[in-house]
């Protein structure tokens, strides 16, 4: 099909937009993502997915520099560092979830906070808001040009696709690129976009954002120093549109950016609970009510009293797996959440480990389970529900549903919450004075003269001493 225009309005607008376009709700949401981002990162630095990639990019060096989140001194080559960080955020499932379905975050702030740290001048808060937010955008854009888009993938994990191109307009933005060479960063990143969904449930998911925040900087990178791409590769099925059976694209603004609507402010991202896939927060809701309906309605509560257990869950190949035989495939297995949920009032981060998992009782209880996938529940993060129904041997029988989890973008976790999941994410990795510096420059990002200061609570892992002198700037 042909069509015209598309692509350079993409760049036109990624270079024209300023931060009096940033609305008071786009901030406020866009400062929750980063928050979350970082809590879930700074967890992943603790990961074995994590310490192989860091191994790995210790290989390469370059007079360059950016720090890897959790560490005091480690530093990498600026796309290594969004590698790692990005890598880190997704190494547990842990991170935000947009809709159409994707992770829009991890693939956009470890590249920014990466690039910050190698420019020459200093980036202010406010510009770093700019720049994520358009990372942001760009991804929402390009995932409303598909239906196919909104149901939950079935053949490429989507950040590695839009995540990328994200990552590369943020960058191309920050880095203060004209109109043109945004375009032709977009095109540099789509030769580097796509994953097969074949390796979701395994360690090489996490490199889908980590390869999506290092090649969209690349992209942006090589594009300041010339590089030019394609400067179509959204109007045509052969570019953007080779993922896509009902591609259809749409022009962005351009340089006429009055009236400019941030796609952010009506559609609000869905912040985790549990270290899961989000199918699974459905599921986890819905065992955690009916253990409670089962509890109430028995004198002694007996797990062992159960003998079948049905989920009613949306059709999807790949998280659908009922006995998990590693963290991976249990962070995406509806069978194992739930049994969990039954078994221990709760899902956590301790559920994934090797010893909760290999636990006699829950591996009982994936026995007695089975999967219905009723018509009309749709795989779409915006229509599924789950269902939970117990049998007990005494021939009783106790059902729940799930239609909104808390934490859904149409029941968002309060900030309490919000900056409570941060603690207990960060407090492992960062003492309680790193903890409270992050939460606190987040919380005044769009006021700050200097974005790196959030750089170096990142750092802040050693002694007190220590971090007073990473605070005044003297390490």
């Amino acid at each position: 099909m042909l069509r015209k225009g598309i692509t350079e309005s993409f760049g036109a607008t990624v270079c024209a937009l300023n931060t009096t376009h940033l609305t008071d709700g786009v901030i406020s949401r866009s400062k929750r993502m980063i928050l979350d981002t970082l809590g879930v990162g700074l967890l992943g630095t603790r990961t074995a997915v994590f310490s192989k990639a860091l191994e790995y990019s210790q290989c390469f060096k370059s007079e360059e520099k950016s720090r890897v989140w959790g560490t005091s001194d480690v530093t990498l080559p600026p796309h290594y560092a969004a590698f790692v960080n990005g890598i880190a955020v997704h190494s547990m499932d842990f991170d935000d979830t947009w809709h159409p379905a994707t992770h829009p975050s991890g693939a956009v702030l470890p590249a920014l906070l990466a690039l910050v740290e190698a420019l020459p001048t200093q980036t202010s808060g406010l510009d770093l808001l700019l720049a994520f937010n358009i990372g942001i955008e760009v991804q929402g854009r390009l995932m409303r040009f598909s239906k196919e888009a909104y149901n939950i993938p079935e053949r490429f994990h989507p950040p590695s696709v839009v995540g990328v191109m994200g990552s590369a307009a943020a960058s191309a933005k920050l880095l203060g690129l004209s109109a043109a060479q945004c375009s032709h960063a977009l095109a540099i990143a789509a030769s580097s976009a796509g994953a097969p969904l074949a390796n979701t449930a395994t360690q090489t998911k996490p490199f889908h954002i980590g390869n999506a925040a290092r090649r969209g900087l690349e992209a942006a990178k090589l594009a300041q120093m010339g590089l030019e791409g394609n400067p179509a590769i959204l109007d045509l099925d052969c570019g953007f549109g080779v993922y896509y059976k009902d591609y259809s694209p749409s022009a962005m603004v351009g340089n006429d950016t009055k009236g400019f609507k941030w796609i952010l402010e009506d559609q609000d991202v869905a912040i985790k609970r549990i270290p899961a896939h989000l199918g699974m927060h459905w599921v986890a809701d819905a065992a955690l009510a009916a253990r409670a309906k089962l509890e109430s309605g028995v004198r002694n509560f007996d797990l062992s009293s159960i003998r079948r257990v049905t989920l009613r869950v949306p059709p999807s190949k790949y998280i659908d797996c009922p006995f998990p035989a590693t963290e991976h495939q249990a962070r995406h297995s509806f069978q194992f959440n739930a049994c969990s949920a039954l078994l221990d009032n709760k899902v956590s981060v301790a559920s994934f480990s090797t010893a909760q998992m290999n636990r006699p009782a829950l591996k009982q209880l994936l026995s007695k389970l089975k999967v219905e996938t009723p018509e009309g529940n749709e795989p779409s993060f915006d229509k599924m529900y789950c269902e939970v129904a117990i049998e007990t041997n005494e021939g009783k029988s106790y059902t729940a549903r799930c239609d909104t989890f808390y934490g859904h973008w149409r029941k968002p976790l309060s900030q309490d919450d919000l900056v409570e999941k941060f603690k207990a994410n960060a407090s492992t990795v960062l003492c309680s004075e790193g903890v409270e510096g992050v939460i606190d420059v987040v919380r005044n990002i769009e006021k700050a003269r200097e974005s790196s200061s959030l750089s170096y609570c990142l750092r802040m892992t050693g002694s007190q001493h220590e971090h007073q002198m990473l605070i005044r700037g003297i390490l």
